[in-house]
């Protein structure tokens, strides 16, 4: 099995635990802590997306993006703002085939949701 896992850098990891937990509905898989030369670092997840999140200076830098592709992204933006997590506007029609809406969570790391509006790889004008 391959897979990628981002990195994302945050100032600090439990508010952003708080904030991706809470918030963002992910479940926390496991936390580090224990090296006092280490920085702290934790993997959350949700269905199928895992981030990293990192205090780690080297590991990535503040004010990344990361798409994360859901099946409705609509219902997604219906149930953040229902949940108290501002958005950056309602879900919109991009010209290359996204339907998509961003958030940013509390270290600036913009998180793009979106739903492909063909299936992926299907050439243009081909159903």
């Amino acid at each position: 099995m391959s897979y990628v896992v981002p990195t994302l850098r945050v100032e600090r990891l439990d508010r952003a635990l708080r904030f991706y937990r809470e918030g963002l509905g992910f479940s926390l898989d496991w936390e580090w802590r224990d090296t006092p030369d280490l920085p702290p670092f934790a993997q959350v997840r949700r269905g199928g997306m895992i981030l990293y999140l990192s205090e780690g200076e080297g590991d990535s830098q503040p004010g990344t993006l990361v798409y994360l592709y859901v099946e409705d992204v609509d219902d997604w933006h219906r149930d953040l703002e229902a949940g108290g997590i501002g958005t950056e506007g309602p879900p919109f029609d991009q010209p290359w085939g996204n339907r998509e809406f961003r958030v940013s969570d509390p270290d600036g790391n913009v998180l793009c949701f979106c739903q492909p509006l063909r299936a992926v790889g299907a050439k243009e004008g081909s159903g």
